[in-house]
This record gives structure tokens, sequence and C-alpha cells, in this order.
């Protein structure tokens, strides 16, 4: 990108953090049609400027590189905020308090044909059955999708909408769609099948209304300091939301910048064809803020869902490893191969042990045919790892997603873990630290709304203390299931894995950028990139951490351009 001359559109002034290993601090920043024109002093800053420039004089304020979240899913962002009933701040598994909620929403919205739920968190048995939101809904189909996308509860109506009987679960397995003691359905089915009725149930979203989700996101994300944003599955939830972005794109609408990696089924009988499509895509509707970046693919479920695919079998099912969705070594290795072609990255849902084990050597396996050793493969969630592939993360140049507020003994969640793997390999979750020290490019997400909580603050207080902070929503999450004061550090887990403030703030800027293959534009500020900036009240590289939390943003500049101020 080329600098421009002439004096400055913009002068930014404030306590600059560059993440430029060069030249790590300054005093102002000057633009010019949307690019950095100068990083430095404020002095010299000031002899590119004249009457027409715009001042933006941030103070004492400290002035970032644009946030960038490594792992999140946009339409479906706005779609659980505005399109469904909301359950993501109530009590973990509180059916009690999903109640009214629900009913409200189904009263405020009489017009539908089918309703769905969402953020419901799974915390182990007594598992909820379809009898619940039969008492809710009984003439329609409702559905409540859990917090990880990966299972839903369905009332009778949406069961029988959705062929879920005794005979299908025989076929597709109990783990897929639970029974009862009779061997009759009860509603709660996971993975393929929930993902599967979860996309049919979405196919009812037209592209105008998924427009909206989008742009719901959009003003979410400026509002929290993210000027960028990995869509890790476009069309995954929403069938309309690739033509939705595209349209927006088109329309000048899309200002935050969405690295796009489109979803691919699970063991496609063509896995070169399914990168073709992505290929189209690239050409006919990427633009420069909808950016099509790669493919997306899941390998396995998630640990809550007893579905996370490991190396070790499960402490309470002997036998049995979780759900290995994309698990064919020759399309996987097909599929990676024939994206290094395009110079595009594969981007996986890997959880367990067993499917990042699997997908390392998958891609050693294409390295070794292609010898792109650039791709920039990534692998997200990485939950569980054996020790042998932290180290093969970095020898195949592979990026590794984490995200340090799931690093915590999350009251309920933690129990339910440890009764499936043993606590003992609970403990030596999300080996975060282990990643750098290896030398893998290290990246931090939130999966929002997945996770439910979309926080520059919180990714770097929790991978600092491998705790949850004392806010409201874990208050609400974890109302009762704690009793009394808690004392919300007691849930620190695996302290060894805690990084330094510099490292993660790497993590949610010139890394991710280095992932999208986007490091010439974004990620750090220095001249000739794009003016994407955060700015905070609080200079995270020096504050106690007591005041990490508590830090505002004061404003989100896209190209220039102010599109939040606090």
């Amino acid at each position: 990108m080329s600098t421009n001359l002439g004096k400055a559109d913009v002068l930014i002034l404030g306590n600059v953090i560059t993440v430029d290993d060069i030249k790590p601090r300054a005093e102002a920043i000057t633009v010019k049609d949307g690019v950095i024109q100068y990083v430095g002093s404020e002095k010299t800053a000031r002899t590119l400027c004249d009457e027409n420039t715009q001042v933006l004089d941030y103070d004492k304020n400290t002035v970032y590189p644009g946030f960038i979240e490594a792992h999140t899913h946009a339409s479906f962002a706005g779609y659980r905020a505005i399109g469904q009933a909301d359950l993501q701040s109530l009590p973990a598994g509180d059916l009690d308090a999903y109640r009214p909620v629900i009913a409200k929403f189904i009263e405020d919205n009489p017009g539908q044909e089918a309703y769905m739920a969402a953020g419901w968190g799974e915390t182990g048995a007594p598992e909820p059955t379809h009898e619940f939101l039969d008492e809710i809904l009984s003439d329609k189909p409702l559905l409540m999708n859990t917090s990880g996308g990966h299972s839903l509860l369905l009332n009778k109506c949406a069961m029988d909408l959705y062929g879920i009987t005794a005979q299908r679960a025989k076929e597709e397995g109990f783990d897929l769609i639970h029974v009862d003691e009779n061997g009759e359905p009860t509603g709660y089915v996971c993975e393929g099948v929930a993902i599967a009725i979860a996309g049919d149930f979405a196919k009812k979203v037209p592209t105008d209304e998924c427009k909206k989700y989008i742009l719901f996101w959009q003003d979410f994300a400026f509002e929290n300091g993210y000027t960028g944003a990995v869509d890790a599955g476009s069309n995954i939830f929403i069938p309309t939301d690739v033509e939705a972005l595209a349209e927006l794109e088109q329309e000048g609408k899309l200002q935050l910048r969405i690295y796009s990696y489109v979803i691919c089924p699970d063991n496609p009988d063509d896995p070169s064809a399914e990168v073709e499509k992505v290929k189209k895509i690239q050409l006919e509707k990427g633009g420069d803020h909808f950016v099509v970046t790669g493919v997306k693919a899941f390998l396995d479920g998630v640990m809550e869902a007893h579905t996370s695919w490991m190396v070790e079998e499960y402490k309470d099912q002997p036998g049995y490893y979780g759900n290995m969705r994309y698990n064919d070594e020759d399309k996987m290795v097909e599929l990676i191969s024939t994206a290094a072609k395009y110079k595009m990255p594969i981007h996986v849902h890997s959880e367990g042990s067993g499917a990042t084990q699997f997908m390392l050597n998958c891609i050693e396996k294409s390295q070794a045919q292609t010898g792109n050793m650039d791709q920039r493969n990534a692998l997200a969630h990485l939950h569980f790892v054996e020790e042998a592939d932290i180290q093969k993360m970095a020898d195949t140049n592979s990026v590794a997603i984490t995200p340090p507020t799931w690093t915590p003994a999350i009251p309920g969640m933690y129990e339910t873990e440890c009764s499936y793997i043993g606590k003992e390999l609970s403990d030596k979750s999300y080996p975060i630290k282990s990643f750098i020290d290896a030398g893998a490019n290290m990246v931090y997400h939130s999966d929002y709304p997945v996770g439910g909580v979309l926080s520059i603050q919180e990714n770097f207080y929790s991978a600092e203390t491998r705790a949850m902070p004392r806010t409201p929503l874990y208050l609400a999450m974890t109302e009762g299931l704690v009793e009394g004061d808690f004392d919300f550090s007691s849930t620190a887990r695996g302290l060894e894995e805690a990084t330094s403030r510099e490292e993660s703030l790497k993590a949610q800027t010139i890394n991710v950028a280095k992932m999208v293959h986007q490091e010439d534009k974004v990620g750090s500020l220095e001249i000739g990139k794009l003016a994407n900036i955060t700015v905070f009240d609080t200079d995270f590289l020096t504050c106690d951490a007591q005041d990490i939390m508590p830090a505002e943003v004061v404003a989100t500049i896209v190209e220039g351009k102010v599109v939040y101020a606090k």
C-alpha cells in the first residue's frame, strides 16, 4: 500500500502504542485518504497538517491498532441478538429462568411459523427434554440452541417436522440423538443433526433480514473496539449470509473488515470442488471489507456436548473418543492442497486432542505434496492438545486460535468436563503460553456469540490470570451453581499457561492480520497501513491487573473515520 502525499486529513494525538517493534511508542499519527501517513512525534506530525486537518486529541488515552476478532460468526451474532429469544445472560441451564424469556419472545413475535431460543448453557445432568418446550408452545415448532451451537432441544412439533424418531436415533447414533430409557428420542440432538436442523430453520431468513443482522453485529463490534473480525464459517448458520455480505459491500455499508472462511461440509464427495466454490465467491463477491479468505471445516464437537474428538477415551464412557466429523484423511489432505494452489488457508474447528492431531498430520502431508509452508492454516479452540502437537503447530506454520475467556474453571461446566475426561486432563486445557513458546502464531478469539462475551478487556484479564472476572454476566451465569460471595479468582486454571500483556496485544492485532494474510494492511500502526485504530482510556501494557476490566473504549476509527465514540 503506497503512502499518500499532501496535507493530512486527520491528526490523531494520544499515548500511541504501535505494535511495531522498530517504533513501539509514539505521540501522533497523521492520516491521508484513510491510510497512515506518519507515526511519531507531535511536532513533526503538525508540520503535515493545515487548517483543513481534523484533529482528534485523545490526550492521555491510549491509541492502539484496531483490534481484530479471530473467530466469530457475524450474521449469527445479530440473529441471536434480535432474531431469537436470547438466553445467554441467564443462569446456565436454569429452565425456570428460560421459560418466561422464551414465552415473551413468542408473544412479541406472533406471526412466525417457528421459533428459536439460543444461549442455553449445558451443565450436564439432568438433561432437559422436549416436554419443557412443549409446555411453552405445542402447536408450532420451538427449538432451543445451546451457547455453543452444537446441540438443540426440540419440542414435539419440531421433532415431528425434522423426523427425529427412535429408528433414526438407532441409525445416526445415540451420541447425536439422545433417547430415554425406553429408546424414545428426548428432543436433545447434537452436532451434525443439530447443525443441519438449525441451518434448515435459518433458510427462512431472507437476504434483507440477514443484512440487518450483520449491520447490528458491525455496530456491536465497533462499540467493543474491534475494526475487523474473522467470520469462521460464512453460510454455516444462515444460507443467505454470503449474499448479504456481498450486497452490503457493494452498497458501501460494510465498514468492519470481515475476513470470511466459507463453510465446507463434512467429508465432501469432492473436496477440490468445495475449494473451487469458495474461489468463485472470492472472485465474484469479495471486496475491500468482505474479504473472502479461505475454507472452514468442522472436525469435531465440544466437550460440554460430550462430542470433542479425543486421543484418550472418555472416562465416563470407555471406548468412546467423541464425535469425529471431518475424519477422512485423504479428503482433508486434498482440501488443504487444493486451497494451497489458490493461496487460501483452511480454518478448522478443532476442540479435542484427536481432532488437532488429525489436522496437523494432514497439514504435514499436504505440505510434503505442495511445498507451501506459508498457507497459514488455522485451528480454532484447541481445548485439549497432545504435547507433541504443540511443537508441530509451530513447525507447520499453522495458526493457534484460542479463547482466553474459556480458560477458567467455569462453575458447572468445569465439573461436567471433569466427569467426562478427568480433572488431570481438564486442568491442562488451552495451552496458550506453550504455543507461543514453541513459536506458533497465537491469536485470541471469543467465538461470539457462541462464547457469549466479546471483550478485549476480558481477553487481557483472563489470559493473564486464567480466571473469570467478576462481572454481571458471570454472576448471572453462575447463580445457583456457587454459594455466597464467590471468589472468582478461585476459578484460575493452568496458571503456567498465563501470557504477558504484550503477547496478548499482538494476539489481538498483528498476529490476526498475519493469519489472514493482511499484515501489509492492518494489525499495527505503521506508515502505509490502513488507519484502523482503537482508543481506550487505559494503557493495558502498564496498568494494574484490577484496572483491566473497568477500561472503556473511547473511540473506534476505521480508515481515519470515527465509527464509534463514547
